[in-house]
């Protein structure tokens, strides 16, 4: 009964963190990816172990996997910043009395095929940093669950000042 709740405590963790609103798609291709070799390596460790437990081993390794797969996708959801779900999660602590002007355009990108069906088409934008612009291409991105519109980064007006909202999912 023990070795039973050690294991459904890690699944029931692993399927929280994956299934959460706000994660984007590289959080997701990372759970699986580390659900899948974590499952790989448990198996190969708990059978080598002498008791013969490699499908133990297996749903330890997936939870854990997924787990650190997804943390580390998450990072690059949020480096990326491809799944703030709001304004207000987006805005960021970049005030200025009035924006600086960005950069010119960059040159005209070509749009590849499309690689799903529920992909959007995020186009190309200089990015503000707080300390300056810089271009980021435009890309396919299948929207977080239930969000359908990009808001592309801006500055917006509040009271005296500028802020510095990041590009955003709408629903």
């Amino acid at each position: 009964m023990k070795s039973k709740i050690i294991l459904i405590f890690p699944l029931s963790w692993a399927l929280l963190v994956v299934g959460c609103v706000g994660t984007g798609p590289s959080t997701q291709e990372g759970a699986v990816a580390g659900g899948v070799l974590g499952a790989i390596a448990g198996a190969i460790i708990g059978n080598n172990s002498g008791n013969g437990k490699g499908g133990q081993g297996a749903l330890i390794g997936a939870a854990a996997g997924s787990i650190l797969g997804g943390t580390i996708g998450n990072q690059a959801d949020h480096r990326n910043g491809t799944i703030y779900g709001s304004e207000r999660e987006a805005t960021t602590q970049i005030i200025a009395e009035s924006p600086p002007l960005p950069p010119p355009p960059q040159r005209q990108v070509v749009v590849y095929e499309r690689p799903a069906p529920s992909a959007l088409w995020v186009e190309g934008h200089w990015e503000f940093d707080g300390r300056g612009y810089y271009w980021v291409n435009g890309r396919w991105e299948i929207p977080p669950p239930r969000y359908r519109h990009y808001v592309a980064p801006h500055w917006e007006r509040r009271g005296h000042s500028h802020v510095y909202i990041r590009g955003f999912w709408r629903l």
